[in-house]
This record gives C-alpha cells, structure tokens and sequence, in this order.
C-alpha cells in the first residue's frame, strides 16, 4: 500500500473519523444506535453510498461545470441512496422496518456531500474509492462501536437479530453478554447516545493527548543530538 493510500486509510478509520473527529452524521449516529446491529447496518449502507458517489465523482468531476456541482453531487448521492434503499427493502426487509425511515436521511448526511466536494472532485477514481470505502468503514466502526456499548448497558445483548441483517449464518454473533439483566432504558433512548458518545470523545482526546505527549519526549533527544 502506496504512502498516500495508507494515508488514506488512517485518516478515515482514525485521524479524520467522520463521528469521532469530524462530529458529522450525528443524525443516523443517534438516531439508529440503540443496537450494535442496527449501527452496523446503517455503517454498511453508508458505506456503500460513499464508495460509489465518491468514485462516480472522481469520474466524471471534469465534465461537471462548478457552477452547478453541489446539485449534480446531491442528485448523484440521492440516485445512490434511493439504490440502497430498494435493495435493502428487497433483501433485508425486517431490518429495513427498522432503518428505513433513517436511510433516505444519508442524502442530508454532510459527511457524504463533504467528501464528494473535498476529496472526489480533486483526486483520481482509485484515491476517491479508497477515501469513500475507509470512511465509510471508519463510520461503520464509530456507529457499531456506540451501538454496541448502548446494547449492552440497556438490554445486555449485543448484535441482538445480526441474522436480520446478514443472514441465518450470521446468528452465531447473537449474544447475551449479562444473562437475566433488567435492562437500563436510559442507554437505549437518545441522552444514552449522547452519553457513549461523550465518554468516548473523551477517550479518544485522551489517547491523542498521550500519542502527542509521547512523540514531543521522542522528538527531544533527537533535536539535542543534531
């Protein structure tokens, strides 16, 4: 993997994480995260939205005047969507009755018009595919991560109907981590949301503030020995 892709790479799963260090998407990313499965699966439809838009952009981005770029995006991004949500109505209908009134809301996602104008329309279709596919992904995590947390503390499962979404095969990851627990209701309504994604903003401040403050103590011999 190229420098450049690797970078790439980090920013979207790490250092320029849509939710974690960007705070985009905090509509879907509250409103769907009761479940680590329902996270998960709006991760993944997003996902796919950013991976096509993004390349589809790259790809045409010369033909597209700049004056009328931000409504041909919405239109491209909108078509896009409008795909994912059929097929998930067509092959994953129970957990469409649970998304999709949230996935048309991926047309109004800043994150996804912000990587459209930011990234696709400057750089070539392979760069912009692998900037859609790692933010995406990166969404998935932060999204499936927060859902997780929040199912655990509220209903004490996790990945609770996981076959819903990807299938009979898929069962096995339908766990009951604290067996007869009462359940937190506070987690699974929407202030839970806003508490896991407190806590962990907070954490990830302070694993940054610590890569930080050990790359400054790695960087004082070098400057005393040059």
């Amino acid at each position: 993997m190229s420098g450049n892709y690797a970078r790439i790479t980090r920013d979207g799963l790490w250092d320029n994480n849509i939710v974690f260090a960007q705070i985009l998407g905090m509509c879907p990313t509250m409103a769907v995260t009761s479940s680590a499965t329902n996270g998960l699966g709006m991760g993944l439809a997003t996902t796919a939205v950013l991976l096509a838009s993004n390349a589809i952009i790259s790809a045409v981005r010369d033909l597209i005047s700049p004056d009328v770029r931000i409504p041909v995006y919405i239109v491209l991004i909108a078509t896009l969507v409008t795909l994912v949500d059929v097929s998930l109505n067509a092959w994953a209908h129970d957990l469409y009755k649970v998304l999709g009134l949230y996935i048309a809301l991926i047309v109004a996602n800043c994150a996804v018009l912000g990587r459209a104008e930011a990234f696709a329309a400057k750089y070539g279709v392979g760069e912009a595919a692998m900037d859609g596919l790692m933010m995406g992904l990166g969404f998935t995590f932060a999204l499936t991560t927060i859902g997780g947390i929040r199912e655990v503390l509220g209903a004490g499962t996790l990945f609770a109907n996981a076959h819903l979404l990807l299938g009979p095969a898929f069962a096995f990851l339908e766990t009951t981590v604290i067996p007869d627990y009462k359940g937190y209701l506070l987690m699974i309504l929407p202030p839970g949301g806003f508490m896991v994604l407190g806590f962990l903003l907070a954490g990830r401040r302070v694993i940054e503030s610590r890569r930080a403050a050990r790359a400054a103590t790695a960087a004082v011999p070098e400057a005393a020995a040059s």
